[in-house]
């Protein structure tokens, strides 16, 4: 008599080699990309928090902290396309590193501002030494992933930026908290303490990184073959459908028309977010530098979780664009109620709405230029996408920070705030048209 065990008890088949592959690239890479972005975005936007306490010091109106943290990306936005070019020439590991390294010894460099052509001339610069780390880490994951996991790997790296806010909000309060020690402000604390850590990890960089599957020791012989074989034939499937070079990628009016959907969509809200809401969250709560930091981390918590759920939803279903509309529509709503609200409770959960559907489609659009560029193509194609859609990082904080001079509160703002995430909703629907972008988004070899 045959005895049928149950579902939980009956031996399980062995996992494929294409299972253990994927699961061996994700455990040695996630863990230690989601790190370095951590510490890139914390550089990137704790002048938010240093805000709090260095715009009374150094007497700077909000028209000139708005330009001064948003010229960052305006270097950024220069050197993106030529930095992730070489990135491709001279490989991933050693330009990493130095990336890491010179942004890291600029943004300590942050705690000697006196006024306001110094802090322009460093963030300025800032810009300069960080250009090509986002898509240089986009290109990366391209080079590993198989398509059909790559929304669901950008969506878990890309988790560190609402993490940063998270994990950095708390941290740079309490570094706040350090005015007086040996004669420094807290905000010099702040950027000191929190700039060394990327010139570290841009040593462990040199050690850790390896630029292509063929060389990964950490893989066995089979895995690499599996790995290598199957990339290989996606990017020449890629290349038979598509085959665009440098010239046509960064000329294409697909690629244009994703740069700028990934500003009105994803790039504005996130950059005013990181660089604005400390002092949004002062301004309706009244709370300490402590509990400011504690509050902003609420957002951020809520929108990492999105990011992860709208990129694996994205990666079962293959469906891309719709993973970017529903998102922004949330956004442009969450952004909405909080202009309008008025219990510090409920300005909160909106700004968590507004945060998730802000964030959320990371992972599903960043999985898109990899669908129809490769090589060089795509190493230009990416940076030319983040750069302009970065563009979002100077226009954003700046005008919240002239309509905030200009009324005295940050009611226009947020309503601005909604309105530009609408528009990129509206665009994404539009794009369900296009050939290229509406197909499939991963095809089994």
């Amino acid at each position: 008599m045959s005895v049928t065990l149950p579902e939980s008890l009956a031996p399980r088949p062995a996992p494929t080699l294409e299972q253990v592959t994927v699961a061996k690239v994700t455990r040695r890479l996630l863990p230690f990309l989601f790190l370095l972005y951590i510490v890139c975005f914390l550089d990137r936007v704790n002048v938010g928090f240093a805000a709090l306490e260095m715009n009374r010091d150094l007497g700077f109106s909000p028209a000139v902290y708005g330009f001064g943290a948003g010229i960052f990306f305006l270097g950024y936005v220069l050197f993106e396309v030529p930095s992730n070019l070489i990135l491709v020439r001279i490989g991933a590991r050693v330009w990493i590193a130095r990336i890491m390294i010179t942004w890291g010894v600029l943004a300590a460099a942050m705690m000697f501002i006196r006024g306001p052509a110094s802090f322009y001339t460093l963030r300025f610069l800032l810009g300069l030494a960080e250009a090509g780390f986002f898509p240089g880490m986009i290109y990366y994951l391209c080079r590993w992933f198989p398509a059909r996991e790559r929304a669901r790997a950008i969506a878990t790296f890309m988790i560190a930026i609402p993490l940063s806010g998270a994990v950095g909000g708390p941290i740079s309060g309490a570094l706040l908290g350090l005015t007086g020690h040996l004669g420094l402000a807290g905000w010099q604390w702040l950027f000191l303490l929190e700039g060394l850590p990327a010139v570290a990890l841009g040593f462990v960089v040199l050690g850790y990184l390896t630029d292509r599957p063929e060389d990964a020791e950490w893989l066995t012989p089979a895995e690499r073959d599996w790995l290598s074989t199957h990339l290989v034939a996606e990017r020449e499937h890629c290349e038979r459908r598509h085959g665009l070079s440098l010239i046509q990628a960064l000329s294409s009016r697909t690629v244009w028309q994703l740069a700028l959907l990934i500003f009105l969509a994803e790039a504005f809200g996130s950059y005013v977010l990181g660089l604005w809401l400390p002092q949004i969250v002062r301004d309706f709560s009244g709370a300490s530098d402590f509990k400011v930091g504690l509050l902003v981390s609420v957002p951020y918590v809520i929108a990492a979780g999105a990011m992860v759920l709208t990129g694996a939803h994205s990666d079962r279903s293959g469906e891309r664009l719709l993973h970017i509309a529903v998102p922004a529509a949330a956004a442009a709503l969450g952004f909405l109620a909080s202009a309008y609200l008025r219990s510090p409770g409920l300005i909160v959960l909106a700004l968590s709405v507004a945060a998730a559907g802000t964030y959320g489609s990371q992972g599903p659009f960043w999985s898109l230029p990899s669908s129809f560029l490769t090589g060089s193509a795509a190493a230009g194609g990416i940076a030319l996408i983040n750069s302009l859609a970065n563009l979002s990082g100077f226009l954003g904080p700046y005008s919240i920070g002239l309509l905030k001079g200009a009324t005295g509160s940050f009611h226009s703002g947020l309503i601005l705030l909604a309105l530009v995430p609408l528009g990129g909703a509206m665009l994404a629907l539009g794009l369900r048209r296009n050939t290229v972008l509406s197909q499939p988004s991963h095809t089994d070899f």
